[in-house]
């Protein structure tokens, strides 16, 4: 072996044993995680549910940022332009990865190549909220009252393109149906503008309205599972109350920047199912209408590449824009 060849390895030899303690050493520090959705959202409470856990077995916290605002664009470029080093994650859900992207011409960074995925972490279920002094009692109220009054009816949403937007758009379309969007900053914004009587209804993640429902604000008037959820069970499917074969539901996910060690991405998945595995933390997930899923890093590539695919033709067929 020659001088320079030999000098090769042993630099190749010297990187990878650098990189491998980089990752025997991570956490190091606290972690960060971005969710661009507002405090309160289904997201947001399940990412604190899920980081506490995940802190504590790691010997370092994990600290929730909220950088609402733009869809999401904002909060997931600030994912996507963090140092690749495990220190910097993003909470998304679907509508950052797979709905935004199918609305928006000229985006700032791209799901596919931009971003590691670590974890599908939960899915959010959803259900349909009105006031609770509305006298609409069922999803099938709600869509005799649109009919009755075409254009009177309006509804709110987290912000143009945002899951809320998205499930409400399809289930007009659907139903025929003729309501106003009245976007949002968030997600929980559009909860209190429900309970406040500025907008008549919303789709929802259950975690966002669970509270202001138990505090007798809104009314959940139907939920958007395949069966009724043992959480609520008087409460009945959307689609076995006017709108047969509705479903909806969302997703929390963990990201990280393109380029973070495959290490460090792939401990990051085992502690989501770790974590998972706690039965207060599925308890406590499941209390708030939030299914746990944990999801390896390639599990979730071909999920978000299917989901994509998904909504670019649901939002096509339906004509939804992002105005």
């Amino acid at each position: 072996m020659t001088v320079s060849r030999r000098c090769l390895v042993i630099l190749l030899a010297g990187l990878c044993a650098a990189g491998l303690a980089q990752a025997q050493a991570w956490p190091a520090k606290p972690i960060r995680m971005i969710v661009p959705l507002a405090a309160g959202s289904a997201v947001d409470n399940a990412a604190r549910i899920v980081a506490e856990k995940m802190g504590r077995n790691l010997g370092q916290s994990i600290v929730i940022e909220n950088q609402p605002g733009a869809a999401g664009l904002i909060g997931a470029g600030n994912v996507a332009k963090a140092a690749p080093d495990g220190y910097t994650l993003g909470g998304f859900n679907d509508s950052i990865m797979t709905m935004v992207p199918n609305m928006t011409p000229k985006m700032p960074w791209d799901i596919l190549k931009d971003f590691e995925p670590v974890s599908l972490v939960a899915t959010v279920e959803w259900g349909l909220v009105v006031n609770a002094e509305a006298p609409e009692k069922t999803a099938a109220d709600l869509i005799a009252t649109a009919k009755k009054e075409p254009g009177k009816l309006n509804y709110g949403s987290g912000g143009n393109g945002s899951p809320q937007h998205i499930a409400m758009a399809l289930f007009a379309s659907q139903a025929g149906l003729n309501m106003k969007h009245v976007p949002y900053k968030g997600a929980t914004q559009a909860a209190m503008g429900v309970a406040g009587k500025e907008v008549d209804a919303a789709f929802q993640g259950i975690a966002t309205v669970n509270p202001l429902v138990k505090a007798g604000k809104l009314r959940l008037i139907g939920v958007t599972t395949p069966k009724r959820m043992p959480q609520f069970p008087d409460v009945p499917t959307v689609s076995e109350s006017g709108m047969p074969g509705f479903e909806f539901n969302s997703w929390f996910t963990i990201m990280a920047p393109a380029g973070t060690p495959k290490d460090i991405v792939h401990r990051l998945s085992a502690e989501v199912q770790k974590a998972l595995a706690d039965p207060e933390v599925r308890e406590k997930l499941l209390a708030n209408g939030l299914t746990p899923r944990g999801t390896t890093p390639e599990e979730l590539g071909t999920a978000t590449r299917g989901q994509l695919a998904k909504y670019g033709a649901l939002i096509k067929a339906n004509n939804i824009t992002a105005e």
